[in-house]
């Protein structure tokens, strides 16, 4: 079965029934706005929708994973990172990986990551990434979550324990399903869809505001369609396709319009709300960039100045992606490590350097006041910046300019030659 049939399926299977020991998940989405068309196929016909799930997505998809020690502080190699940094299955590297997990979380409200097992040591060998359309979550009355999902390969139902699926959410209501940014944003998507449309119809003819067509004739009455014989249509509207067919469209603009048997064309002035379409997009992208978490500097948007995008830049990590990479590590830590490794303090981590690389001035900075300050040794520094270790880089350093000020007077006094 395709990919295309078994999401056909999952909308016309029945939902899970309300039997004994369980209790179905309502999604609590919020009302969409009647707008034609899937959410997540029509909402990103507006760029700025498109380009926050693409930028969101790109961000996630390109930081590493790796493992921290917490008792330690040390990064220990572990068999999981294979999977998260080096080939997650058979088809994806972990950057496509991971972006198809972030863009589900968008625009589906939840992201879910089949971790297939070793029969024998339990071990995950593979990790899968189950498209949202495919997944039904449920509770069974113990509290257990489990997961009726349609096999993406192979197009079979299944039932998966909640151990063995990682689902990474979205905004929720009820901590078990999330709710998309497209379903929150609906009204906004939707009146920025419509303002679209607007703005496409009206360059389709010409640019050119609405009219009215004139004459003394009676144009009362049926008469023959020229396009079939057999039909009979008003006279008016004869007319009225008979105009557009010349006169409408880019391509018919600024045409010399020829008129007869007394006809005469009254153009209509356009109003102050035909011609601001333009600002009330302009709103809607901020509308948008406000759902989205996004600056609106990334979207080609508001003040270009360097200065306030570094800060903007900095808050994006800080507030938009820190949270998402959060949800992402603490899922992974309960469900991909083992109850004795978490125990031991071991955590899966996401690096969040690896955004921040781009500001060359500022991570210098701080890398240089962590140095001196003794926070980072050398190769630590090393490390964060993808380059090998060098020889003595290990040993911490710190200045020799701050001194206890139980200690400042005797160290005075041997700087000065042991003179008061």
């Amino acid at each position: 079965m395709s990919l295309t049939t078994a999401l056909h399926a999952m909308r016309r299977a029945p939902p899970v029934e309300n039997r004994a020991g369980v209790i179905t998940l309502p999604a609590g989405a919020f009302p969409a706005a009647s707008y034609p068309g899937a959410p997540e196929t029509t909402a990103r016909k507006l760029s700025a929708v498109d380009r926050c799930i693409e930028l969101l997505s790109d961000s996630v998809a390109k930081l590493p994973s790796y493992i921290l020690d917490t008792t330690t502080r040390e990064r220990p190699r572990h068999p999981i990172l294979e999977l998260l940094n080096t080939r997650p299955n058979e088809a994806m590297t972990p950057f496509v990986h991971k972006k198809v997990l972030e863009t589900s979380r968008l625009e589906g409200g939840n992201a879910y990551e089949w971790i297939i097992r070793d029969p024998r040591t339990m071990q995950p060998v593979e990790l899968v990434p189950v498209p949202w359309q495919l997944v039904q979550p449920w509770m069974d009355t113990d509290g257990r979550v489990w997961y009726n999902i349609i096999n993406p390969r192979t197009g079979e139902n299944l039932t998966v324990h909640g151990m063995d699926m990682c689902h990474f959410k979205g905004a929720t209501r009820n901590g078990i399903l999330g709710q998309s940014v497209l379903a929150r944003a609906s009204e906004v998507i939707a009146g920025a869809r419509a303002a679209q449309d607007y703005g496409r119809r009206y360059y389709e003819s010409g640019g050119q505001p609405l009219g009215v067509l004139e004459t003394q004739s009676d144009l009362s009455g049926p008469t023959k369609d020229p396009t079939d014989p057999q039909k009979q249509i008003p006279k008016k509207e004869l007319l009225r396709r008979d105009w557009e067919k010349y006169h409408s469209g880019s391509a018919n603009a600024h045409r010399i319009a020829i008129l007869d048997f007394g006809l005469s064309y009254k153009p209509l002035s356009a109003s102050n709300k035909d011609a601001q379409f333009v600002e009330d997009k302009e709103v809607s992208i901020k509308d948008i960039a406000r759902f989205f978490g996004v600056p609106l500097y990334k979207l080609q948007e508001g003040k270009q100045a360097y200065g306030s995008n570094e800060q903007n830049s900095i808050d994006y990590v800080v507030s938009t992606l820190h949270p998402i990479c959060t949800g992402y590590e603490e899922e992974r830590t309960y469900k991909l490590l083992t109850q004795s490794e978490i125990a031991q303090g071991l955590e899966l981590r996401i690096n969040m350097m690896a955004e921040l690389k781009g500001d060359t001035a500022s991570r210098g900075a701080w890398y240089t006041n962590m140095k001196n300050n003794g926070g980072f040794t050398v190769n630590d520094i090393r490390q964060l910046e993808d380059m090998p270790d060098l020889e003595g880089g290990d040993d911490a350093q710190a200045s020799l300019n701050f001194v206890p000020l139980s200690e400042w007077k005797r160290l005075s006094i041997r700087r000065n030659g042991g003179e008061t």
